[in-house]
């Protein structure tokens, strides 16, 4: 199982974090995600590119890394 990280700016609310964590999930190959302001770690066997597109399709006003 490998691990993925990701690093956020501009999260500052729950809703924002539920949304992301919510999206994360659904993506096939993730097992499991913890998700904060700052960041987020996610295992499983998906691509980074992957996440990314999943928190970016949210439109958030954040920015993902």
């Amino acid at each position: 199982m490998a691990h993925q990280s990701l690093s956020f700016k501009g999260v500052d609310n729950a809703d924002q974090i539920n949304r992301i964590t919510t999206a994360l999930m659904m993506l096939d190959g993730v097992d499991s995600v913890e998700v904060g302001r700052h960041g987020a770690e996610v295992d499983g066997r998906v691509r980074r590119e992957a996440l990314i597109q999943a928190v970016e399709a949210l439109k958030l006003p954040i920015e993902v890394k």
